[in-house]
């Protein structure tokens, strides 16, 4: 069997994989001059390569976007059958995330590029057209009139009773006959990259529902009501903190770790995560609550800022909280309780200590939104999982034509989930059932 994979990401390259396994001719075909160029750009430039979870129900319930449907591909390959096929020295850090020992995403692309061999690989080609015929046909046409048919094909979506198939993929250097069709092509994040939603327009010329696309693990943008406050802490990077994430006052996600204030508002891990639950929501009056000292409770806090004011009774508050926070956070904090920066520790009242260890317990940032969707990690969105077969990733349209990775609307928060989604998508659709 000829199969043709387009898009030459960690989906991609795993559906050229598993189908060159099957003993199939396959071409993978990226329009990039060199493949995993997202890849090579995630994890900063480390490549948290899968999470080490111990059972892949785990991955589901780390996947808020359709994660159900994704059961029978992780069952397929698995968080240890990647590290099993890499064969590279890793690591696991905070969080469970796995990450290679060198902190190198170059040694990820390399290891999965060895497992390409006997793959024909076209780079700097682009895929403009998938073509299809009617079952009945024995000859290709690329103006074969098959829109009637299409249009059929979606009102029953049933899988194997599809009356057109795949037949080839036009590309800007020619035309290339296939039995089999992989569509890993990838979102709309990071464009720069390869990821410029092609995939989307071919699965709609063959009839395919594409569902509401939005970024997805993205940076959140603050309101004017607390611009001013992430523009003073702007590169402050805050570890060990605790985010409540409101809408309409409701407490709709809970995190903890690392997060960073920028120019426009809040980045940095949870709050990327924060960003693929929220995704799924209305955004109407969201805030984010940062607990600065989760470890303690506000009774608790209270002895510990007593005993620092204690020990500083003589110094002005703004010299006195250093062991308590960042030296760029104190400014802004003292601020934000309205007390004067010169007045001394021994002058603090009750009141304007109380007003310090809520504000402690709860810095609120008013978020506007998100950032655009070519600065996000993931899009979410894409192919509607209701025209694919999970059990295979078949299209339940268009006979052999199968889906991988980021282009199904399927994502998850970070940790390494969305790259094993792309591994375990890829190798299922490489696979020869369905």
């Amino acid at each position: 069997m000829k199969v043709v994979v387009i898009g030459g990401g960690p989906a991609g390259m795993l559906a050229a994989y598993s189908s060159k396994n099957q003993g199939n001719e396959v071409i993978l075909i990226e329009k990039m001059n060199k493949l995993g160029k997202k890849l090579l750009i995630t994890g900063k430039g480390r490549c948290n390569i899968t999470s080490s979870l111990d059972d892949m129900k785990e991955f589901i319930a780390n996947t808020p976007g359709n994660g159900r449907f994704l059961y029978s591909a992780f069952q397929n390959f698995t968080n240890k059958d990647i590290i099993e096929l890499l064969d590279i020295p890793t690591k696991v850090e905070r969080g469970s995330r796995i990450f290679p020992v060198s902190d190198k995403a170059e040694d990820i692309l390399n290891a999965l590029l060895k497992k390409l061999e006997g793959v024909t690989i076209y780079t700097n080609t682009a895929v403009e057209k998938i073509i299809v015929k009617s079952e009945k046909s024995t000859t290709i046409s690329e103006n074969e009139n098959v829109e009637e048919t299409i249009s059929k094909n979606k009102k029953t979506k049933e899988d194997n009773k599809s009356i057109i198939k795949v037949a080839a993929v036009k590309t800007n250097k020619g035309i290339i006959e296939a039995d089999k069709i992989i569509l890993a092509t990838g979102g709309m994040s990071y464009p720069v990259t390869g990821s410029t939603g092609d995939g989307y327009k071919m699965a709609k010329e063959l009839g395919h529902t594409v569902t509401e696309l939005k970024p997805s693990l993205v940076a959140m943008t603050a309101k004017e009501s607390t611009l001013d406050t992430c523009k003073e802490l702007q590169g402050l990077t805050l570890k060990n903190i605790e985010i409540n994430v409101y809408e309409n006052e409701k407490k709709v996600y809970n995190d903890f770790g690392e997060m960073l204030f920028t120019h426009f508002g809040i980045s940095g891990p949870i709050i990327l995560s924060a960003s693929a639950h929220l995704v799924r929501t209305k955004m109407k009056n969201v805030k984010v609550n940062i607990d600065l000292k989760p470890a303690l409770s506000e009774e608790k806090l209270n002895e510990r800022i007593l005993r620092d004011f204690d020990k500083y009774k003589n110094k002005e508050i703004k010299n006195a909280l250093n062991d308590l926070l960042p030296q760029k956070l104190i400014p802004v904090m003292i601020k934000l309780v309205n007390i004067n920066l010169d007045k001394k520790v021994n002058e603090i009242t009750k009141v304007e200590r109380q007003r310090l260890i809520y504000n402690l317990k709860h810095l609120i940032i008013d978020i506007k939104g998100y950032r655009p969707i070519e600065e996000a990690i993931i899009t979410s969105g894409g192919v509607s999982i209701k025209e694919i077969n999970p059990k295979t990733m078949e299209s339940r349209l268009v006979k052999n034509l199968y889906f991988a990775g980021e282009i199904i609307d399927v994502d998850a928060y970070t940790g390494g989930f969305n790259l094993q989604i792309a591994y375990s998508t890829g190798f299922t659709a490489g696979l020869n059932k369905g």
